[in-house]
């Protein structure tokens, strides 16, 4: 048996000793739950990302993701994830990790939140994300094994793991929001046990936790007919060795982040300004990973918000028609949800114009039959601009 397989097997009956009531003395409980860091590449049957030595976080893009479709109606559209992209950075790092830090001070628990019985999965979360970007980005993030310290290079912080809240050392090192799922004892249905979220439009954590899939996602339009009995049984028989993402959309007014239901900025949605301007539009895309963790058997979905102005669509090829065609002919219902109405008087018009650039540079046939496009969730020619 591997060194990584015995500390996963002494953790997991220290829990389960301690679950049913047995004393173990302080001492050895440290010692099974202390410093002790497992290698959970292996443990998870997911390869490490190849790190980049030479990355350059004030340059760095995210990756281009377009999640459009057509015929355009709701499932899941699962993806098989790179495990090189668990944890994305880019250039707005800085500006995000202060923004989710003022959060969480504003906000509290609406920001941060767990449920008793959910600690092991909190752990094992922070401490995979943790062994995932110290792999990935080297000359970023570095753990001292020895005194539990990891050092963020790009802030100048330090925080020792076994001293604070696993989910706050997320919230302040890495732009992404995490939700930790459980099945509840006496249902069997995966609750939300716990989360770090400040990327929630019209919801925070306080709304959701101790909810099951069913009743979280009550609002999407056509979940209980077509996803609800798909998804409960996706979780029950998901492996730990085949993490997948999806992607979401929208249009936004500016770039908001974090948008609760009292916000001003909700009012934007009720009129379609004849002011508005094409360029503050902007698209929001939720990259979106689920995966199950090898040691609690949690299932965590994290993502995380990227905005993209509205106007790079003039220079990707079929995005215009593709957008076009959704939001003319889309499923009401599903337009109304994602909240495009607000836009579109401006949108449909710039979408047609460079539709018709678009075609008469070649980049598309003239009557183009709309569909979705095989390098889906980019496009054509996506590479040449990172």
């Amino acid at each position: 048996m591997s060194p990584h397989l015995v500390l996963y097997t002494l953790t997991a009956a220290a829990t389960v000793l301690l679950a049913v009531g047995y004393r173990l003395g302080p001492k050895l409980v440290e010692r099974l739950r202390g410093r002790q860091y497992v290698d959970y590449f292996e443990l998870s049957g997911v390869p490490p990302p190849v790190p980049l030595p030479s990355f350059d976080i004030d340059k760095a893009k995210a990756r281009p993701y377009r999640p459009f479709r057509w015929t355009y109606h709701q499932n899941m559209s699962l993806k098989k994830m790179e495990p090189d992209y668990y944890v994305e950075l880019e250039s707005s790092y800085r500006e995000r990790i202060a923004q989710r830090k003022k959060l969480h001070q504003l906000h509290g628990k609406k920001i941060i939140d767990a449920l008793p019985g959910s600690e092991l999965a909190c752990k094992e979360l922070m401490e995979m994300v943790v062994q995932f970007i110290c792999v990935r980005y080297p000359n970023q993030f570095q753990l001292d094994r020895r005194t539990g310290t990891l050092y963020n290079r790009v802030l100048g912080t330090e925080s020792k793991l076994e001293e604070e809240n696993p989910l706050v050392i997320l919230n302040e090192h890495v732009p992404e929001d995490y939700l930790l799922t459980l099945p509840d004892p006496k249902t069997g249905l995966y609750t939300m046990v716990a989360g770090v979220c400040c990327s929630a439009l019209g919801w925070n954590v306080s709304t959701k936790i101790g909810k099951p899939l069913k009743d979280i996602h009550d609002v999407v339009p056509d979940y209980k007919e077509k996803m609800e009995f798909s998804m409960d049984r996706f979780f029950s028989k998901m492996s730990c060795d085949k993490p997948i993402q999806r992607g979401s959309w929208g249009l936004e007014i500016g770039k908001p982040l974090f948008l609760q239901p009292e916000d001003s900025h909700n009012s934007l949605r009720n009129t379609q300004d004849p002011d508005l301007k094409v360029e503050d539009i902007f698209l929001r895309v939720d990259w979106q990973t689920l995966r199950k963790l090898p040691r609690s058997g949690s299932i965590v979905f994290n993502f995380r918000a990227l905005f993209t102005p509205f106007t790079s669509f003039k220079n990707e090829p079929y995005i215009p028609h593709i957008v076009l065609k959704i939001l003319r002919e889309g499923k009401q219902n599903l337009l109304e949800y994602k909240g495009t109405w607000h836009v579109e008087h401006k949108a449909i018009p710039a979408l047609q114009e460079w539709s018709r650039e678009q075609e008469r540079k070649g980049w598309v046939p003239e009557n183009w039959e709309v569909r979705t496009l095989d390098e889906d969730p980019y496009f054509p020619g996506w590479k040449e601009t990172m």
